[in-house]
């Protein structure tokens, strides 16, 4: 599902940056918004601004205004993914740098060239002037690039699974370019790629390579999927393969988020649910500090045509055209809104707010679990007050 939504926001935050001239009529009220771009002397928790009732416009005029006092409130990990095709997400990372522990770029692949041969693509998306910045923010934020296993058969994941020479090949080669590259580790994701099968194999090579980064002072991260389905039924990824890799993996990226992505309408992560993902691998604290709580901070614009994925910048278009009423979701902790569009057909849209993420930053505080954000520039600039 996010190698798809990676696609589609793509194209999203392609498009937009066409899509987003303003017309005429509304030339002279939105440049009065957007005028209120300088930092604010004051968090937006001290403004009143985390509300069940924010009016759009105040949205449009504050969003731009996170504190001019940058720090860090929020005591867990915090990991932020950054993508090529989203440049606002690499000036996030260096304006709130501060306030992150481990930054994931999502510039790599993996792929399996023959037998024992390993060929990891993607480097010419590294930018070491823009990880220069960023180090310049926090000196001791980890540069963590999301390692997508790509192109890989069945028979690939089988030959590497049977196979020790393959696996110790695989950590070797990862190790090498971490080294090569002044990467601090990286963020793994090839669980879901079986579908929930091979487990206990897949654990085996997780482990492998995790130990194997550790054993040279590189981080290594796993992206997991919700321990709980959408329909209340066992994840792909449960509490024991959680206890058996917990001692090796230095974070957990559970990706609480994507519940309702079908025809549809409804929210992006209800509470009662992303509480229940992690008590369910994790029903005791003992590594709960590792699983980095996901966060998204795109929204799902539903319509009977589709659902589209809304980035920030459509996001406060939508509200100065249309300027919806926000209504409170109080089960599953999300705003939303319905408009409609010259073709009277109806939208409802499901996009994140300043209270939505501060219960689910608060959710985090309260499990003593981390947070990972998918991703940064995606948001409102104001809601990094809530870290």
């Amino acid at each position: 599902m996010r190698t798809t939504l990676s696609l589609l926001l793509y194209a999203i935050s392609s498009c937009w940056l066409v899509s987003a001239t303003l017309s005429k009529t509304d030339a002279k009220k939105s440049h009065k918004a957007e005028a209120e771009t300088s930092p604010a002397e004051l968090s937006v928790l001290e403004r009143g601004l985390v509300v069940s009732d924010p009016h759009w416009k105040d949205i449009v005029k504050e969003e731009k205004r996170h504190c001019a006092h940058i720090k860090r409130t929020f005591q867990g990990q915090v990991l932020g993914y950054v993508t090529p095709w989203n440049s606002h997400g690499y000036d996030i990372a260096k304006t709130f740098g501060s306030k992150l522990t481990s930054v994931s770029p999502v510039w790599l692949q993996l792929r399996r060239r023959g037998p024992e041969t390993f060929d990891v693509t993607g480097l010419h998306d590294h930018d070491p002037g823009w990880v220069k910045a960023v180090r310049k923010s926090n000196k001791k934020v980890r540069m963590v690039p999301r390692l997508l296993f790509d192109g890989w058969s069945y028979q690939d994941y089988m030959s590497v699974l049977g196979s020790e020479d393959e696996i110790e090949e695989l950590g070797s080669e990862l190790v090498d370019v971490a080294k090569t590259e002044g990467f601090d580790g990286f963020t793994l994701e090839l669980w879901s790629q079986l579908g929930g099968n091979k487990r206990k194999e897949l654990v085996h090579l997780v482990k492998h390579i995790c130990e194997t980064l550790k054993a040279k002072r590189l981080d290594c991260i796993l992206v997991i999927p919700p321990a709980v389905t959408n329909s209340g039924q066992p994840g792909m990824f449960g509490r024991e393969e959680f206890e058996q890799l917990a001692p090796v993996v230095d974070g957990f990226s559970l990706m609480t988020y994507d519940y309702s992505s079908g025809a549809r309408p409804g929210p992006s992560s209800p509470l009662p649910w992303v509480r229940d993902c992690v008590l369910q691998l994790a029903p005791n604290a003992q590594w709960r500090q590792k699983i980095l709580l996901g966060l998204n901070l795109y929204g799902l614009d539903f319509a009977s045509q589709g659902t589209e994925p809304i980035l920030g910048g459509r996001y406060i278009e939508i509200l100065r055209e249309h300027r919806p009423k926000h209504l409170w979701d109080e089960y599953s902790g999300e705003h939303y809104f319905s408009y409609k569009r010259n073709n009277a057909v109806k939208h409802v849209v499901y996009y994140p707010s300043l209270k939505s993420v501060y219960l689910r930053i608060s959710l985090a505080t309260e499990l003593g679990t981390g947070i990972s954000l998918w991703e940064l520039g995606q948001g409102l600039d104001y809601f990094y007050d809530l870290l």
